[in-house]
């Protein structure tokens, strides 16, 4: 009998549109773990409430528009589970009752917590919600039994939480979750347009599958490396979001080019631009195409969701009678 495959867990806020920061940060990857992993992908549409408890609207059209990117990128419903948080009651089941024991200070430390609401000052983030956003985290993770979180480096003081909150669960209770692992990924970095990292919440996106007019004018109007004011001026392509985008997007020839040519001003900015267009447009069309042919077809989608809501609901009980056992309530 073959031993059992490694599970891993990881998901998404739907909150607008995936960009190009999700696709070469997450999506990438997941493709990659997919074929010799248990992997369970969800709409994390509770964790949207957090900063979007009044814009509730929005939740329901995006996670579609991101289940459709999903599938785009390559993720094989086949392979894994796609679900909605939601639709799986035993996510906030077990929020509430690791809630009873995750210790004030541990969320008021997060990294989380502290930069986004340094960076986030157009909405109100003073809320229960938001700071025990790390809780329902690890309840999301720790509900399928996950041993593996795909992270990037900058990510795992944030799972060390989850591991904390496991921990502690396993002191009272009983040996019930393993504790989850860092899953350490190479994640490319991805700047947004306006040289911080691409968000969201910061308004600097390029989606995926953009229109080729849409991406082109954003990509000519992006922030380059600050040094360069002047065309004669030279630049450090790897302070530049366009540096890092032709790591993603361009031959080694061109990546050489830009190198050798930002570094010594022999290229400007707008030269190296329009470069980078030449690889990222036909990307972004053909990401375009498999989207478009996906949206024709919502029943198939609403079907495949359906099943992975019935698989991830499954599976979840299984750990939640475990839960209430060792509690002894329910």
């Amino acid at each position: 009998m073959a031993p059992p495959r490694p599970i891993v867990v990881s998901g998404m806020r739907p909150t607008g549109r995936l960009h190009l920061g999700h696709l070469h940060g997450a999506l990438a990857n997941w493709v990659r773990l997919q074929g010799e992993n248990e992997c369970f992908f969800f709409s994390a549409d509770w964790h949207a409430l957090t900063t979007s408890y009044d814009r509730t609207d929005v939740v329901k059209p995006a996670e579609r528009e991101m289940f459709v990117d999903f599938i785009a990128a390559g993720i094989d419903p086949e392979k894994a589970t796609l679900f909605v948080q939601s639709a799986v009651k035993q996510h906030a089941e077990l929020f509430l009752l690791l809630g009873m024991i995750t210790p004030l200070g541990w969320l008021e430390r997060s990294p989380t917590y502290k930069e986004m609401r340094e960076n986030i000052t157009d909405r109100d983030l003073a809320l229960y919600g938001f700071l025990g956003y790390p809780v329902l985290m690890t309840a999301d993770i720790i509900l399928y039994k996950a041993t593996r979180v795909p992270v990037g480096a900058d990510q795992v003081s944030h799972l060390e939480l989850s591991r904390e909150i496991a921990r502690r669960f396993n002191f009272h209770y009983g040996e019930v979750f393993p504790e989850p692992q860092a899953l350490l990924t190479e994640v490319p970095k991805i700047l947004g347009t306006d040289g911080r990292k691409m968000s969201k919440s910061y308004g600097n996106t390029i989606d995926l599958g953009e229109s080729a007019e849409s991406t082109s004018k954003k990509i000519m109007g992006a922030v380059t490396d600050p040094a360069r004011k002047r065309r004669q001026d030279p630049g450090n392509p790897d302070l530049c979001g366009i540096g890092h985008l032709h790591k993603v997007y361009s031959d080694a020839a061109t990546n050489a080019w830009v190198d050798q040519g930002c570094r010594t001003a022999g290229i400007g900015c707008v030269e190296c631009k329009r470069k980078l267009l030449e690889s990222l447009l036909p990307a972004q069309e053909r990401m375009r195409e498999k989207r478009e042919a996906l949206l024709a077809r919502p029943k198939d989608l609403d079907d495949l969701v359906a099943l992975g809501n019935a698989k991830a609901r499954d599976s979840a009980e299984r750990t939640m009678v475990q839960v209430r056992g060792a509690m002894k309530i329910g």
